[in-house]
């Protein structure tokens, strides 16, 4: 895996993923930043985020269960001095289908946080990270 950082201007810059795809990094006013895009911090909670959904997602298709959406709400919270890194990360699933297993959401998202989602397991390292899901039904397919 690659990337390339390009340095815009002030504290702006360019993320260019190695599979082609970009984003605009920027800090806050206070900093120098115009507030043009993601924070670095922010990005690597995003990531967290999309890379345990895709790991819920795909087991719970796998599994046979009728998801029609999940969403990962995560909240953080950083050291007070430097390195201001993730002590505490928490992330909320809200899976909605039919007639979804509670087991089955529920080994899932463990499946993710404690097996495939290299994210959270790299982060873990130094924050302590938590997860509690809900389940929500829609109606019949």
């Amino acid at each position: 895996m690659k990337a390339r950082i390009k340095w815009v201007e002030d504290v702006t810059f360019l993320g260019e993923s190695g599979s082609g795809h970009a984003v605009v990094m920027d800090g806050p006013p206070e900093t120098g930043g115009r507030n043009l895009g993601v924070r670095p911090m922010e990005m690597l909670l995003l990531g967290m985020g999309g890379c345990a959904s895709f790991d819920v997602v795909q087991i719970l298709r796998k599994s046979r269960q009728r998801i029609t959406d999940c969403v990962a709400e995560l909240s953080a919270e950083r050291a007070e001095t430097d390195p201001k890194v993730f002590t505490r990360i928490h992330i909320s699933f809200i899976v909605t289908g039919h007639d979804l297993g509670e087991p089955q959401v529920r080994r899932a998202v463990e499946l993710s946080a404690e097996k495939y989602c290299s994210a959270s397991i790299m982060l873990g390292k130094t924050a302590e990270i938590t997860h509690d899901f809900e389940i929500r039904e829609t109606a019949a397919l």
